[in-house]
């Protein structure tokens, strides 16, 4: 934890969308993060080189346990290094690495659990569906037009990651009358994510019932950190809690902007982006300007 001399510190982790080739690899050279990679290996099966494949990043399976292994990687080094850190936040998947990180999971399990989400996901809607990022809107004019654009299919609300910055998810029809209607509503910006299927919608349950099934046979601890939930932007401080905010994040929204100011409100300082990307950095960043944010990279290298 930290002392009176180091600043109230938060590890943030990405979520799928942050995904890039080579990230594994590029990840610094570090004992504690090799050691991560080569345990990765041994527990799926393969070696952890055949995630970081353009090919297979662009599958959900692959892209969400990169995601996992570099998030846990980068922990344990700041761990190892002696970095304090307070709290942890994780965007959608990278709430596994962030409950491993709290002593909540076992990175075997996290493994197993996160290998499960992405091969239901994945198998629920092989094509066909998708997910948009809209910039410039606010949330209630938001709701208008997906509502408007449900008439070519399903459409929901999915992350909301700032006030004006919000995520759609749904069939790829209506996605892409979502972005025109958008865009003639004044959106600065309205795109299709990198991403392989959808999330965080009730399309998803078949997934979050699968994933409480098998977290429910599994050791859930406490936290030993702050663990901040992005699906109630609350703090939980019980197993039971964490192992249901785990299983059921992939069939809810995203509540990122108001996770962070929860976390803001509680004293941190300084947050930390783990690998890959400068996404959820950039996002606090222009919410909160004079706030420290840095790449827990940098501190690593």
């Amino acid at each position: 934890m930290s002392t009176a001399s180091t600043p109230r510190t938060a590890l943030l982790f990405p979520g799928q969308g942050s995904q890039s080739v080579g990230m594994l690899a590029a990840l610094p050279p570090h004992p504690a993060i090799a050691a991560t990679l080569d345990e990765a290996s041994g527990r799926l099966g393969h070696d952890w080189r055949e995630l970081d494949t353009a090919e297979a990043l662009a599958g959900t399976r692959a892209a969400q346990l990169a995601l996992l292994i570099a998030g846990v990687a980068t922990a344990r080094a700041l761990a190892a290094e002696a970095v304090a850190v307070d709290a942890v936040l994780g965007h959608s998947v990278g709430a596994f690495p962030a409950a491993v990180a709290a002593g909540v999971l076992d990175f075997a399990d996290a493994l197993r659990l996160v290998a499960l989400r992405g091969e239901r996901m994945a198998r629920l809607f092989p094509a066909g569906y998708g997910m948009a990022a809209v910039l410039g809107l606010p949330a209630r004019t938001l709701r208008d037009l997906v509502a408007r654009a449900r008439a070519s299919g399903d459409l929901y609300l999915s992350n909301y990651n700032a006030p004006r910055q919000i995520v759609v998810a749904g069939a790829e029809p209506a996605l892409d009358a979502l972005c025109r209607l958008a865009v003639e509503a004044g959106a600065r910006k309205a795109e299709r994510l990198a991403v392989a299927t959808l999330s965080h919608c009730p399309l998803l349950e078949p997934v979050a019932d699968a994933l409480a099934g098998a977290i429910a046979a599994m050791p859930v601890r406490p936290p030993r950190l702050l663990y901040a939930s992005a699906r109630r932007a609350r703090v939980l401080t019980e197993a039971p809690a964490i192992a249901q905010d785990l299983a059921r994040n992939v069939a809810e929204p995203v509540l990122w902007h108001d996770a962070v100011e929860l976390l803001v409100e509680r004293g941190m300082e300084l947050f930390l982006q783990a690998p890959p990307g400068t996404v959820l950095a950039d996002l606090l960043v222009e919410a909160h300007p004079d706030m420290r944010v840095r790449q827990a990279e940098a501190l690593l290298r």
